[in-house]
């Protein structure tokens, strides 16, 4: 039975995925969805909290999918929103520390130290997904930026090798032949 608040939560970034007013339009709600997937799964793996970790993840965008302004510091704009959000359902002080660290560190752009087992699944979570998320790479790289074919799927190979690159070495473990069948497929 899924928590209430989590649906709730789900439901909220569904619906700013939505808005018009989100720059990164409803593709954004399909890379979250497969954030908090993985983020599930990952905490198994490393015996995390896992409501902690689906909550940051399904919070990690929050900024970038309200306001495109906050893109380029969304990490620290989504902890103040996340805090907001889950003070307004009197979730545990402590834990909302905890998920705003995930969001703080969730970034592979920005290499902060991980502390905690969460952040790193965080942020490993968000790496993986796009290899859950092909399609919209290749939207990016053909139609956005107007590549042709080798230079898009050059684009593509990089964009998931940086992205598997920034990943612990559990999850690289966990997922290398995931990696290795998209990589094949894009020779």
């Amino acid at each position: 039975m899924e928590n209430e608040m989590i649906k709730n939560i789900k439901e909220e970034i569904k619906n700013r995925c939505e808005s018009p007013n989100n720059f990164f339009g409803l593709g954004s709600y399909e890379h979250i969805e497969s954030v908090a997937k993985h983020a599930v799964e990952i905490a198994k793996l490393y015996q995390a909290d896992i409501e902690v970790c689906e909550i940051a993840a399904w919070l990690h965008d929050v900024a970038s999918i309200t306001d495109y302004n906050l893109y380029e510091n969304h990490h620290i704009h989504g902890a103040s929103i996340a805090e907001e959000i889950l003070n307004y359902y009197n979730y545990p002080k402590e834990k909302i520390e905890l998920v705003k660290l995930c969001i703080l560190n969730h970034r592979g752009s920005i290499l902060k130290e991980k502390t905690t087992k969460e952040e790193i699944c965080v942020a490993d979570a968000d790496a993986i997904s796009h290899y859950d998320t092909l399609p919209s790479l290749f939207y990016l790289a053909f139609l956005q930026r107007k590549l042709n074919i080798e230079d898009g799927i050059k684009f593509v190979k990089s964009k998931l090798d940086r992205s598997y690159d920034k990943m612990s070495n559990t999850s690289k473990e966990y997922y290398k032949d995931r990696r290795n069948l998209i990589i094949s497929i894009l020779r």
